[in-house]
């Protein structure tokens, strides 16, 4: 009978605005019947439009054990079923928008003819819209036309054609939908001002409670909002959102629904909206607060590159998105780096970034900083995702040794027992560019020869050393001779690449996207083209000193690879998503990889495990001072004039990277006076810091913490096709 009564009355409509239309407009006749044609072939296209498209919904991100640590949306709407609206919340908007809304079937057709005769003449726009026809009018506008402002001019334009689709569509969903589920559907999805979308919301934010216990003069404040929430905005404009109130009431009071006395007493009443401003989350990372924030960040970074999703569907989506995020590891993450380097020390950031390791997934547990996540960068704020990204432009020193040993061991150039000269300075007659300058004594070298020495005496080392001893005290020239042995620097940032450090290789020398038209190639090239042979280069010989910018989560992760046997899996901060129905959501990672033979990345984690140790390991000091005892791998980098400096250690539980870099601007290099006192040298000079210093510092005090009540895990058995010996 309701899909009978509906066709007449359409047909009703459409004959009186023709008659309308061709006895008192003739003029507009012809371009109103066009639009009114191509309205009904878009009436089902968009009828299926608001059965198909969600409304926008709050995306919740999650720790590992599934606590709620930030919320992501473009539109804060927390959806309601119709049993959840009270009768004042229903009655207020009834009383004030549609007051025979249980009467009518969609269309107010006295109010809609008088509007179409009112805005064809000329005169002042009338809307007369039905709560449905709002409804229509809404869903379009902030829902599937949000973000497409040509679509939502479309969809509120005054004209007859668009007022004719409109009620079409009306009376459709009043064939398919009760007024209950109309009303609940007008407000969940009508916007209250400053991204608060429905009623669910708009009582949380406004009011700090539920649409179920609204008050009657609560109500009357909602309802009242929704013809213009910005004008009657409570906090900025008290005024007209209190008169809009009032007029609310007395509407109620005109339609019955409420005693005038009682609409006298409520218009007494303050507003009583919760004070200074809207009660709602932020809407990003910066709700994950300053410990949380860097990892909320690379959350949202990596499933918008490789999860395959957009910011539209992340952030309006109503995903439930659980992170690997570990809050006690990231706490003592967060603790230890800030008591090497204050958190407002101008221009110099220390960060940490820790790995599980695995042959299946390697889970980031922990990103943190000295730094504050968030906005005042007064307060030495930043949201930049600084344990993450390709920041640390100074580069991570020698710690990229660790890819030339890997590289000559894949070859079988050496093994980690294998005998290595130490010389206090080295000439290689293979590599150009990025070294001291070449000594002036003898006969003239060429330029493109590439001229190091040791940053220490090695002199004690001079014989007996090998590359476990060598990867222990890092001497420079050891690294740079075993480039010349193998030939290139391809082999060893190959090995870079397979082993974690895949975006960083992929930026340009300046830690940037490179852009293909820049005329240098430090800003043109990628890193792994710019430090690689090229034409008769056998490329840059201060590859393997590490000079380069890096991601401090990829170094983590290069760490957790050699714990894993070699297998690379990217380090993901996914543990699982589901959908706003609680559905599970298939997340497009890549797949792990066999890196480096098992038998080369259990070796090479034994060459790296003297690190700790007395007699020479580089950063032993730091883990006498945190009382360490655990078997590790680890390796120490220092880069020139002391700018940067870095940590890279791991267990079997767990890998990481420490690194203290510039950031943000400042003349020279850095200066380290012990924990807290860290900053940039007076005067512009060279820096005194070293990885076995604040960064070794800042892994170990936070390392040690988080495994404690934790039982020591072995380092895995070398093989000894890769251990060398006295003849190799």
């Amino acid at each position: 009978m309701r899909k009978a009564d509906g066709l007449f009355k359409l047909i009703g409509l459409c004959l009186l605005a023709g008659v309308l239309v061709a006895g008192m407009l003739f003029p507009v006749v012809g371009a109103a019947g066009v639009m009114s044609n191509q309205a009904s072939e878009t009436v089902e296209k968009t009828s299926s439009d608001l059965a198909d498209i969600p409304p926008p919904l709050v995306t919740t991100v999650t720790d590992n054990s599934g606590k709620p640590i930030a919320t992501l949306y473009s539109q804060y709407r927390l959806p309601i079923n119709p049993d959840q609206i009270n009768e004042a919340m229903k009655w207020a908007l009834v009383s004030v928008e549609d007051k025979r809304f249980y009467e009518h079937h969609g269309v107010d057709w006295q109010g809609t003819l008088r509007a179409a005769v009112s805005n064809s003449t000329g005169a002042d726009t009338q809307g007369a819209s039905t709560l449905t026809q709002q409804y229509v009018k809404n869903y379009l506008i902030n829902v599937v036309y949000r973000g497409d402002t040509i679509g939502q001019k479309k969809a509120q334009e005054q004209s007859i054609a668009r007022k004719l689709k409109e009620a079409r569509i009306a009376i459709q969903l009043e064939t398919k939908l009760s007024k209950q589920q109309i009303l609940a559907g007008y407000l969940n999805i009508v916007e209250f001002s400053r991204q608060i979308y429905g009623i669910g919301a708009a009582a949380h934010a406004y009011f700090d409670t539920t649409p179920e216990k609204l008050t009657v003069p609560q109500a009357a404040l909602l309802a009242g909002l929704v013809n213009n929430p910005i004008n009657n905005d409570p906090w900025n404009h008290p005024d007209k959102a209190t008169a809009r109130r009032n007029l609310v009431l007395d509407r109620m009071v005109d339609n019955k629904k409420l005693a005038k006395a009682d609409a006298d007493r409520f218009k007494g009443e303050p507003l009583g909206v919760v004070p200074d401003s809207p009660k709602k989350p932020p809407a990003n990372c910066i709700g994950a607060g300053p410990e949380a924030g860097f990892f909320c960040q690379y959350v949202e970074d990596y499933l918008l590159k490789a999860g395959g999703m957009t910011r539209d569907q992340l952030y309006s989506g109503g995903y439930t998105i659980k992170s690997t995020l570990d809050e006690r590891a990231n706490h003592e993450a967060k603790v230890s780096a800030e008591a090497q380097v204050k958190k407002t020390q101008p221009y110099i950031a220390n960060t940490l970034s820790l790995v599980k390791p695995g042959k299946d997934r390697h889970e980031v547990v922990a990103l943190a900083a000295n730094r504050d996540y968030g906005q005042n960068q007064d307060a030495g704020q930043t949201t930049y995702t600084l344990p993450a990204g390709v920041y640390n432009t100074g580069g991570a020193g020698s710690t990229f040794k660790v890819f030339t040993t890997a590289a000559a061991m894949d070859k079988g150039i050496v093994g980690i027992y294998s005998p290595i000269d130490i010389p206090d300075t080295y000439v290689s007659r293979v590599y150009t560019g990025g070294g001291n300058s070449c000594p002036q004594t003898g006969p003239p070298l060429r330029s493109r020869w590439y001229c190091v020495g040791n940053a220490g005496d090695y002199s004690r080392l001079a014989s007996g050393a090998t590359i476990q001893t060598a990867l222990a005290t890092s001497p420079n020239t050891a690294f740079v001779e075993l480039e010349d042995r193998i030939g290139s620097t391809g082999p060893a940032i190959d090995m870079a690449h397979r082993l974690g450090l895949r975006d960083t290789m992929a930026s340009s020398a300046a830690g940037r996207t490179p852009d293909p038209k820049a005329e240098k190639a430090e800003l043109r090239d990628p890193q792994s083209k710019f430090y690689g042979p090229q034409g008769n280069s056998p490329g840059l010989g201060s590859f393997t000193l590490g000079v380069s910018p890096v991601s401090g989560l990829e170094m983590a992760n290069v760490a957790a690879t050699i714990l894993s046997g070699g297998v690379w899996c990217p380090p993901t901060p996914i543990a699982g998503v589901t959908d706003r129905n609680g559905k599970p959501v298939a997340v497009k990672e890549a797949p792990c990889e066999q890196a480096v033979p098992e038998g080369l990345a259990n070796t090479l984690a034994i060459g790296m495990s003297k690190d700790d140790q007395p007699g020479g390991g580089t950063s032993f000091q730091a883990a006498n001072a945190a009382g360490w005892t655990r078997p590790l791998i680890g390796k120490t980098g220092t880069t020139q004039a002391n700018v940067s400096a870095a940590f890279v250690g791991g267990t079997p539980q767990i890998a990481g990277a420490a690194m203290t870099f510039k950031f943000g601007g400042g003349q020279g290099g850095i200066c380290d006076a012990g924990p807290g006192r860290v900053s940039l040298c007076p005067g512009g000079r060279d820096g005194n810091i070293f990885g076995g210093h604040a960064p070794a510092r800042t892994w170990f005090g936070a390392v040690s913490r988080i495994l404690e009540g934790q039982p020591e895990a072995p380092l895995p058995q070398p093989d000894p096709r890769y251990m060398g010996g006295p003849g190799r």
